[in-house]
């Protein structure tokens, strides 16, 4: 009986170092080599990819945002502002890009409420851009499967535009050409589709004068 309890005193040792091993390994050294690597190489990305006006953080170039007019008294529904490019839809709804909600719909594309939906959104992205309903692009009436996708397709983007312009009395064309600096081509070449960080587009046109 002794020797057997002194066995298994050994074996409970032996398992008790290993985890006292592996937690100094995968608790503690391999968290602070992956975070001193990141911030000694990347400390944009590790930090949040945060966007500064004049030192002073203003946005997160991963997390999109809504650019709505100040709301009036009594209002409950936001109203987009013309002097900023617009996002896609949220699926957060009224909350607007809050990352406690993100999530897509589930939603089929024969869904009487999603098909209502869009043909909702399509008929008022026409007509605050000042376009035929035909030529606004998927990607304006529909949420990405986060909820949260700062990026919209140039298509999209190339569509405010005028609109843009005239809200702020700028040359359609320095507009279309920032628009152009902003489009980010296909991941490595071939994956996904080319798109327009929102976010850090409209932090460039505050600087355009």
């Amino acid at each position: 009986m002794p020797g057997s309890l002194a066995h298994l005193v050994r074996h409970h040792l032996a398992a008790l170092r290993m985890l006292l091993v592996f937690t100094v390994i995968t608790g503690i050294a391999y968290p602070l080599a992956v975070t001193g690597i990141a911030q000694g190489l990347f400390p944009y990305q590790a930090n949040g990819s945060v966007i500064k006006d004049n030192g002073r953080p203003v946005a997160s170039a991963l997390i999109g945002q809504n650019f709505d007019l100040p709301p009036r008294k009594g209002q409950t529904t936001p109203v987009p502002d013309p002097k900023w490019f617009q996002p896609r839809p949220s699926a957060a709804g009224s909350t607007g890009y809050d990352p406690t909600s993100s999530g897509a719909s589930n939603l089929g594309p024969n869904n009487a409420t999603l098909v209502r939906t869009i043909a909702q959104h399509r008929a008022a992205v026409a007509a605050f851009d000042g376009v035929r309903p035909s030529s606004v692009p998927a990607d304006a009436v529909t949420a990405s499967g986060s909820g949260l996708d700062p990026d919209i397709s140039p298509a999209y983007a190339y569509e405010q535009v005028n609109r843009v312009a005239k809200a702020r009395g700028l040359d359609p064309v320095a507009v279309r050409k920032l628009v152009e600096a902003h489009v980010s081509g296909r991941q490595l070449g071939f994956l996904g589709q080319e798109t327009v960080n929102v976010v850090r587009l409209n932090h460039g046109l505050a600087a355009l004068k």
